[in-house]
């Protein structure tokens, strides 16, 4: 389902104006809620004074319009860390999942001609102007050509390539100003992999290049298809696709336990692929990216803007993770978390007990991992609740290598959807032949 159409601000000067007047916005939104809360007799924090529900329209508003880096590095903080986050801000990520504005005929018509010449129309026997989808970085048409093939069209949103860097840099700022994040935590790393991946992304020849090596990846598994590229109608910003009909993945949810258990178990196989036998992932998890064809069960697997190598060290620490888990080794387990940079051993110093108290409730889920029920989820709440006291400690923020939190952004989001389908799978069995042992690594970039 598709938004509003409404033009995708495409100059600089136009998106800079438009996170201006965020910040104005949100700034009047902090003063007007910090003086009521004064005139109760309050003492309102920075940080409640920016997640209040009128500002968390605001930054969602907005953030949806722009589209392109923007509202994806939105979506990205969103499956990384739902658990985690304040419930305001949880909220502006997740309606940021479900938004996406669709481009004006006029502003569609202008990027077609530009990348097909004028009377491109003549080279379909139709093309449905109204878009399946809308998303951060461009919408989705159906098309069939006058040979009858059905095709999926991508068609980047004007501006967003060029405006990458700019908006990544200008929701940094946007951060920092607020206080959420600690003046001394170094996010520059984090950033700069950020703008590399949103600028892939954004390439649509590389895309379908991608799509095509995961499709030679998994010809030989009939529960997965995946479309094939049409390079003569393909450019760096229109990517043309077979058409696959299927149902959004996340509808599962009212289908039979044993149908959900054999979807879910097929995609974290596949992830498992993915690091440890393909050195290469398709990392973002959104639910979007997966749909299910009830017929036969096969899974469509969808956007492989994100798909990269994943490095051979990162695929050791996993397994090094994974075996220390496996073999209920606390000591391990801590080793294997700085070794993969989700822990700094100055975090351990500072806060050892709680994060033993943590690793302790995860080895406890996998003595339980036999026949694991994704729907349990009352681990995580003595999870979160050793949380505050490490958060609270802002001067020990750690952020993690980013090719390991692309890595982990893929197995958090499709845990996400385990849980979403109530999923149950013999996890220990799964995940045991790649628990401590050396793994390949197919990938030749």
């Amino acid at each position: 389902m598709t938004g509003d159409a409404r033009k995708v601000p495409a100059g600089r000067l136009a998106r800079l104006g438009a996170f201006g007047q965020l910040a104005a916005g949100v700034a009047g939104g902090v003063v007007a809620a910090g003086a009521r809360r004064l005139a109760a007799g309050e003492r309102p924090r920075m940080a409640d004074l920016l997640l209040t529900p009128a500002n968390a329209v605001r930054v969602t508003d907005q953030l949806a319009r722009l589209r392109g880096a923007a509202m994806k590095l939105g979506q990205m903080i969103s499956l990384d860390a739902g658990d985690l986050l304040p419930p305001e801000l949880t909220q502006i990520l997740a309606r940021l999942r479900e938004s996406g504005s669709t481009m004006p005929p006029a502003q569609l018509e202008k990027v077609l001609t530009q990348a097909w010449g004028l009377g491109w129309r003549r080279k379909f026997r139709r093309f449905d102007a109204r878009p399946l989808a809308a998303a951060s970085i461009g919408q989705v048409h159906r098309a069939e050509l006058p040979d009858g093939r059905v095709l999926a069209i991508k068609v980047q949103y004007p501006g967003v390539a060029r405006s990458i860097d700019a908006d990544v840099d200008n929701v940094a700022t946007l951060l920092k100003v607020s206080g959420l994040l600690p003046a001394g935590l170094d996010i520059a790393p984090l950033l700069a992999e950020a703008k590399l991946q949103l600028h892939e992304e954004a390439d649509y020849l590389r895309e379908a290049a991608q799509m095509t090596r995961y499709a030679d990846l998994l010809a030989d598994d009939a529960r997965f298809v995946v479309p094939r590229p049409l390079l003569e109608l393909t450019g760096p910003n229109v990517l043309a696709m077979d058409f696959i009909d299927a149902r959004p993945i996340d509808l599962l949810d009212s289908a039979p336990q044993g149908v959900r258990d054999r979807a879910m178990q097929a995609l974290l196989e596949l992830v498992l692929r993915e690091l440890f036998v393909f050195g290469f992932m398709q990392t973002d998890p959104n639910f979007a990216n997966y749909r299910w064809q009830p017929d036969s069960g096969t899974i469509v697997a969808l956007d492989f803007g994100a798909a990269r190598s994943v490095p051979p060290q990162v695929q050791q620490g996993y397994a090094a993770l994974l075996s220390a888990g496996f073999h209920g080794d606390a000591a391990g387990v801590r080793a294997a978390l700085i070794e993969v940079g989700f822990m700094s051993a100055a975090q351990f110093e500072r806060h050892g007990p709680a994060l033993d108290r943590i690793i302790a409730v995860i080895l406890e889920q996998i003595d339980r991992a036999d026949d694991f029920d994704f729907a349990d989820r009352s681990f995580v709440d003595r999870i979160r609740a050793e949380i505050p006291e490490i958060a609270q400690d802002r001067a020990s923020w750690h952020v993690p290598p980013a090719e390991a939190l692309f890595v982990q952004r893929k197995i958090s989001g499709t845990v996400l959807l385990a849980v979403r389908l109530a999923a149950h799978m013999p996890l220990k069995a799964m995940v045991a032949p790649y628990a401590g042992q050396a793994v390949g690594h197919t990938d030749n970039d």
